[in-house]
């Protein structure tokens, strides 16, 4: 990582303020998004720098929202091995409609994520699917930790303590769309593994190691909402979460050569389609 040096300036004036803010112009940190995203330093030799929309290191207790186009290409990155990606997506255009886990293991008749999966809504629409895969260690049973679990586990779960809840950062990050409690469903996890054994026990399968991704490729223009905090099952006993890196692509192309031909994810697909063509017809005759 190269942080650019700088002249330490007086911030006791204005002016002094001022010198010193414009002199970290073109830092670069560990705790920050990089504009342009074409200057990003640690683009994976696959990911085309010059279409990149976004690019973001979130360090551990962090979060990260914004809003990205239909065509966009997700990768979440595990930068070594501890991060825990909580995510959550609702329709930039109708954010009533939103990921319903519930739907997103029962529709591919899968609990368990992976490359083809599609993240689906409750209207029966895809709202992303999965690309790229190099962890499997993800999570859709146990949702998001809570401000009462990490008080009891940690000691403290507000979102700017020491181990901040999951739930309390997608409580900040969807205040910044105009969304409240109520819009926050059950959520999805990358880079901390949960599997069902015979008699229904939840188990944590930890991490698949660092500098191991997953992308999504996203249908409909998508509010993405991402916690990276400690999961429910974690069994550290201390909060220890590493970062996590966000680039987002043009990848539009990419929706004509989907991975999946399983006929409920076509159906689904087809109801996603439509939408968007109804919607795009529409706006053409205004």
């Amino acid at each position: 990582m190269h942080l650019s040096s700088h002249t330490s300036f007086a911030t006791s004036s204005t002016e002094g303020a001022k010198a010193h803010a414009r002199a970290q112009a073109g830092d670069v940190t560990d705790s920050m998004p990089v504009l342009p995203a074409s200057r990003w330093p640690w683009a994976p030799s696959d990911v085309p720098v010059d279409k990149l929309v976004w690019a973001e290191t979130v360090p551990g207790g962090r979060y990260t929202n914004n809003v990205f186009a239909r065509g966009t290409r997700l990768r979440f990155i595990d930068v070594d091995g501890t991060a825990c990606v909580h995510l959550l997506l609702h329709r930039a255009d109708a954010p009533w409609e939103r990921l319903n886990v519930a739907d997103t293991r029962k529709v591919p008749w899968q609990a368990y994520l992976g490359s083809g999966h599609p993240l689906l809504s409750d209207q029966g629409r895809v709202l992303a699917t999965v690309v790229a895969d190099t962890s499997g260690h993800h999570d859709t049973l146990c949702g998001a930790s809570t401000l009462v679990g990490n008080t009891e586990k940690y000691g403290a779960g507000e979102a700017h303590s020491s181990s901040p809840a999951a739930r309390e950062l997608f409580l900040l990050a969807a205040a910044k769309h105009g969304l409240g409690p109520r819009d926050l469903p059950p959520s999805l996890s990358f880079f901390h593994g949960v599997r069902a054994l015979p008699g229904g026990e939840l188990v944590s399968t930890g991490s698949a190691g660092p500098a191991r991704h997953v992308d999504l490729l996203l249908h409909l223009p998508m509010v993405v909402l991402a916690a990276n905090a400690a999961h429910p099952l974690d069994p550290a006993p201390e909060y220890t979460v590493g970062a996590a890196q966000l680039l987002a692509w043009e990848a539009e192309a990419e929706l004509a050569d989907l991975p999946n031909t399983d006929p409920e994810y076509q159906r689904a697909l087809l109801n996603t389609e439509a939408l968007w063509n109804a919607a795009n017809t529409e706006g053409a005759r205004r």
